[in-house]
């Protein structure tokens, strides 16, 4: 999803990174102890939201552990959500499922080699059965995420003739992404025991999904034209200009919806639904896509049904990036807030220099 904090100087909000902090790590150990070591590679960080999300209305839901050492960390020990945590296993359960569609996409759309195709069918077939599994526990029926799967590689085959299928719109193909992130969202208030928030919620995981997808598309749309793959804004003749504004709207949708929900403790469930969307819309729309996308904190990359990986902790660096080798403190992106003389917005805390 987005880089949480961003330089500004001597006032850090040391707080909110470790919140941060322990969602990642704990989705990353929910999902090795679910489902073993290689299981961690479908980590999602648009899923880790709502282990954020369940958190935030009910922190005793969601329970913390000390974590050994690990070498993202700089092989520090950490505090981290447990994988008893049902928000956890809600992130896990996405992750499993969204990764599982997006390796079928892959083997189908030819972008395997033949040889690894029968691997790749195995080991997307094992997720999904596991992130079914771990959803059943918790009361989530993953069949909404494969639906949207489904419905989402089904629209974008009609949207790529148009002359056969008129009239599929670019809110037709963001449809399914804001189905599935609203019924994700929505469950965190079946899991925190505030049914009363499950609407807002809904609605700010359709407002969400629809950002995502939408950022998603502005992001690749140049690659995509090069190599001749599908997107969104060019299938449906969206200029650059309206598809901002379709983000601006959402934003704005997302910020009211999320007002609307019951919270306990509202700190990083704001920062990363308000502040950083805002941002993620800025970056997206303020810069051109090209290998440097890969160092900005906040990065969009493409998830099975349309859901944009917003959200990177910038542990993993390319190979000529200056900060590739360093200790886990210093790649980490979650460090400082933009603050300018005193607290502000980003993070809702003491930001005592």
């Amino acid at each position: 999803m987005f880089g949480i904090i961003r330089p500004c100087g001597e006032h850090t909000c040391p707080s909110l990174r470790r919140a941060w902090a322990a969602h990642l790590c704990g989705l990353c150990l929910t999902l090795r102890d679910g489902q073993g070591q290689t299981a961690r590679l479908a980590a999602n960080y648009d899923g880790l939201i709502v282990s954020v999300l369940t958190e935030a209305q009910l922190p005793s839901a969601s329970p913390h552990r000390k974590a050994g050492p690990c070498p993202l960390r700089g092989f520090r020990s950490a505090d981290v959500v447990d994988a008893r945590a049902q928000g956890a296993r809600l992130a896990a359960s996405v992750s499993l499922v969204l990764a599982a569609g997006r390796i079928r996409d892959h083997v189908a759309d030819g972008d395997s080699t033949p040889a690894t195709a029968p691997v790749r069918g195995l080991v997307a077939a094992r997720w999904a059965s596991a992130g079914a599994r771990m959803g059943a526990g918790i009361g989530f029926d993953t069949a909404v995420l494969d639906a949207a799967v489904e419905r989402q590689l089904a629209l974008e085959r009609r949207a790529a003739v148009p002359a056969r299928t008129p009239g599929v719109t670019l809110l037709d193909l963001t449809g399914p992404a804001e189905e599935a992130v609203a019924a994700a969202f929505a469950h965190t208030a079946v899991l925190a025991g505030r049914p009363g928030n499950a609407e807002a919620l809904a609605e700010a995981g359709r407002f969400f999904g629809r950002i995502a997808h939408l950022l998603d598309a502005v992001e690749d749309r140049e690659e995509d034209d090069a190599r001749g793959a599908f997107n969104p804004l060019t299938a449906t003749g969206t200029s650059r200009e309206e598809a901002r504004r379709l983000c601006d709207d959402a934003a704005r949708g997302l910020a009211l919806a999320l007002r609307e929900v019951e919270l306990e403790d509202r700190h990083l469930a704001e920062v990363l639904l308000g502040t950083e969307v805002r941002r993620a819309v800025e970056r997206a729309f303020g810069a051109s896509a090209s290998s440097a996308s890969y160092e900005r904190p906040g990065f969009v990359r493409r998830s099975a049904a349309g859901v944009a990986t917003f959200l990177t902790c910038g542990m993993w660096r390319p190979r000529w990036s200056r900060k590739r080798g360093r200790p886990g403190d210093e790649r980490c992106y979650l460090r400082e807030c933009d603050c300018s003389g005193g607290c502000c917005d980003c993070c809702c805390c003491d930001c005592s220099p």
